[in-house]
């Protein structure tokens, strides 16, 4: 058990800095080259994806296995997959929600310190106001999404889980 464990600390601490190279590399190439509104645009996405990995996280720990079961027998399409997701819930929401997420909330603080910085260039605005306001929209956006969304992963955690299943089946993800 320790020894899986431990793989498994490695496995997280190797796949969040990959997923972060990757996505801070994307990112500041992207917002080296575009105006505000499409940095803004950036940040709602980035953002969104937080909570749409925070609400996978979620769904992964309260659907009900019995469901999918039936439906894997009938060999319906992403029910294996679904069984998959549930039975490794924990795994699933360590990455969904830690790994993803919290590289989200990373990366949409640098987008936003980019944002501001440039937005107050524009602006003549102080630097220091701006990035204030930023910084709490951010937050606000972040956590106030996560919470409508997290009731939502709770009520329609099925559907969620079923939906990401037919996705991995469609992909051959293991």
């Amino acid at each position: 058990m320790k020894k899986e464990r431990d793989n498994w600390i490695l496995y997280v601490f190797v796949l969040t800095f990959v997923l972060s190279i990757v996505f801070s590399g994307i990112s500041n190439v992207i917002v080296a080259s575009f105006n505000e509104v499409v940095l803004f645009i950036i940040l709602l996405i980035v953002i969104s994806l937080g909570i749409l990995f925070d609400s996978i996280g979620t769904a992964s720990i309260t659907a009900n296995e019995a469901t999918f079961h039936s439906m894997s027998s009938n060999k319906i399409k992403g029910a294996k997959e679904a069984i998959s997701l549930i039975k490794n819930a924990s795994k699933i929401a360590s990455i969904c929600n830690d790994v993803i997420g919290d590289i989200c909330g990373i990366l949409s603080g640098g987008l936003g310190a980019v944002l501001a910085i440039s937005l107050s260039t524009t602006t003549g605005i102080n630097n220091t106001i701006i990035s204030v306001l930023v910084s709490a929209l951010i937050s606000s956006l972040t956590v106030g999404g996560k919470a409508i969304f997290k009731r939502v992963a709770m009520s329609k955690s099925d559907s969620i889980i079923f939906t990401v299943g037919k996705i991995k089946h469609f992909f051959r993800i293991k």
